[in-house]
């Protein structure tokens, strides 16, 4: 289509008129041929007609500026309709045994209806493309379109439902406030998990994947929560010293492929190895990495840096050493000056900070634990100077001296901040000194919202940091899920504060519940849940950091403008 043409009138005090190129065309050719001048008179004045039908409204009522529009009004706040989250390949185990438990906080979703599922390696599906029909003989009649095939009685296939649950779903959630619980596939061939909630259920729902492994070596409890689709994740802690055994899992649900680049950083900088570049992981598969295939030798202490280049994927790293505990390293926050790592437990036997600081420049950074009472520096662990694109490592120790606490690590001159990344690998011992890891990672505030879903009667403790003013929380524990009375606690923090709880468990409780965590006042709060379940005299444990849900979305206001049409 051409563009219209203005031109003017022959007076000099007319305003100009909107006259089509076309119009425009057919007055040019109308000097050329005097003959036809009556025509094409009658066609421009038919054209005019048109366009003031066509543009009269908003000439006649033009649009209002932005700064008027409804007062200027704020967005308002709606539902999300539809969350998805990316579950690992199980840890590859003899004696692994892993379960997955899905959750929707109650009361919450303005949307009807609604699925909530996890499938195996599920690629989204695709409905049906038809095939374009023949054009009928000019002048025929148009056939009504058919819902059966041609010579045949049987219904077509209908689309699939893109908000319904698949019918070879491996979980399905069916209602708010009640977890959904069930076992994942185990083996070496064991494949990654995507899940899905739509409608009602879509607003703050969350998985946890479990797996306990009683074998000798490698015994421990992993635990994660599943993590949405990305194009970035960042782990520190990672290892390939030792008897560590690390890999990364990349899981793709996606309907194309994607290709990702696996970038290692250890006390020397970035590791370079061509075989960690490029990697292609088909739609809807999973697929491992040994970090020791692409990390040139043995390095005591990683940072992890996975960059899909094309395509977008799940990506998560576990990390297990030997007979001393096994467990995942959680995705950090984005590299930042400041970060908090919540849910040290009081009988930290032994805690290592690994920090990565970027190529642009080094980092000094405090050290500072949140006790019951406030902020604190831990003797003879002041501080960390990290160079620049390097990995820097501290062993802590006891540090947390028999009182659970969070950890903060800020600029050590507030004119020099520098964006990092930080991990802290904590272990637990037994009276028969047999031991259990886990790691902790940098983590946000809760925000409005955040919950866990795998937790079990006896065994979890819900670590709450106050990062700034004082704060009150609500922590609740949902229904069971096989049966149970929800209950809810308010918790006090004071300025800077770390209190620890054992999580609410509802009354009657049959099965493993939920527990979330709502900010009702003051400062920013980030929270993490321990899971401790002692096996064969291990003291086996998790922790995960509760993040905001991301239930609600921020939606612009929006008027009607019709004045568009001529722009």
């Amino acid at each position: 289509m051409k563009k219209p043409a203005f031109r003017k009138k022959s007076d000099a005090g007319a305003e100009p008129s909107f006259v089509p190129a076309a119009a425009a065309e057919s007055a040019g050719a109308a000097e050329k041929a005097p003959g036809r001048a009556g025509k094409t008179t009658q066609s421009l004045l038919a054209a005019a007609v048109v366009l003031a039908a066509v543009f009269g409204i908003a000439e006649a009522r033009p649009p209002a500026s932005p700064a008027k529009a409804d007062g200027g009004a704020a967005p308002s706040t709606a539902q999300v309709e539809r969350t998805a989250a990316v579950c690992p390949q199980p840890f590859q185990s003899l004696t692994g045994s892993t379960t997955l438990t899905a959750y929707t906080p109650p009361g919450t979703g303005s949307a009807p209806g609604g699925a909530g599922w996890i499938s195996e390696q599920a690629a989204p599906a695709i409905p049906p493309t038809a095939a374009p029909s023949a054009p009928a003989p000019s002048g025929s009649p148009t056939a009504a379109p058919s819902t059966t095939p041609s010579g045949s009685g049987a219904p077509a296939t209908p689309v699939p439902d893109k908000n319904a649950a698949p019918a070879d779903a491996k979980l399905t959630l069916t209602k708010p406030g009640t977890p959904a619980t069930g076992p994942a596939s185990n083996g070496d061939a064991a494949p990654g998990t995507g899940a899905v909630a739509t409608g009602a259920l879509a607003p703050g729902f969350t998985v946890t994947q479990t797996t306990v492994v009683t074998e000798q070596r490698g015994m421990g409890l992993s635990g994660l929560t599943c993590t949405p689709e990305s194009t970035s994740f960042w782990f520190a802690g990672a290892s390939t010293a030792g008897d560590r055994v690390d890999y990364v899992s990349l899981v793709n649900p996606e309907s194309s492929a994607a290709v990702v680049d696996i970038k290692l950083y250890g006390d020397k900088g970035l590791i370079d190895n061509d075989a960690a570049n490029g990697i292609t992981v088909a739609p809807g598969s999973s697929q491992s990495v040994l970090l020791s295939t692409i990390s040139k030798g043995a390095v005591t202490d990683l940072a992890v840096h996975v960059v899909v280049r094309s395509g977008r994927l799940g990506a998560a790293l576990h990390a297990a050493d030997g007979a001393k505990g096994a467990d995942w390293i959680p995705a950090s926050t984005e590299p930042a000056p400041t970060q908090v790592l919540p849910g040290l437990p009081a009988d930290t036997a032994s805690a290592r900070l690994v920090v990565w600081a970027p190529p642009e420049d080094d980092a000094d950074l405090k050290i500072q634990l949140s006790g019951k009472n406030g902020w604190f520096t831990p003797a003879g662990n002041e501080s960390i100077h990290v160079k620049a694109g390097m990995v820097a490592a501290v062993d802590l120790g006891k540090v947390t001296r028999d009182e659970v606490a969070g950890l903060r690590l800020s600029p050590s001159d507030d004119k020099h901040p520098t964006p990092v990344v930080a991990g802290l690998r904590v272990d637990r011992v037994g009276g028969n000194g047999k031991s259990d890891a886990a790691w902790l990672t940098g983590s946000g505030p809760v925000g409005a919202r955040a919950t866990v879903a795998d937790n079990r009667a006896g065994a979890s403790t819900v670590f709450l940091t106050s990062t700034g003013d004082a704060a009150t929380v609500k922590v609740t524990g949902s229904a069971g899920s096989g049966g149970g009375t929800p209950v809810t606690k308010e918790v006090q923090l004071p300025a800077g504060g770390t209190v620890a709880i054992p999580a609410p468990e509802p009354a009657g409780l049959n099965g493993v519940f939920a527990v979330t965590v709502e900010t009702e006042s003051g400062g920013p709060v980030v929270a993490a849940r321990m899971l401790a379940v002692p096996t064969k005299d291990v003291p086996m444990f998790t922790v995960q950091a509760l993040r905001d849900d991301h239930s609600t979305v921020q939606v612009p206001q929006a008027t009607q403008d019709p004045g568009v049409v001529l722009r």
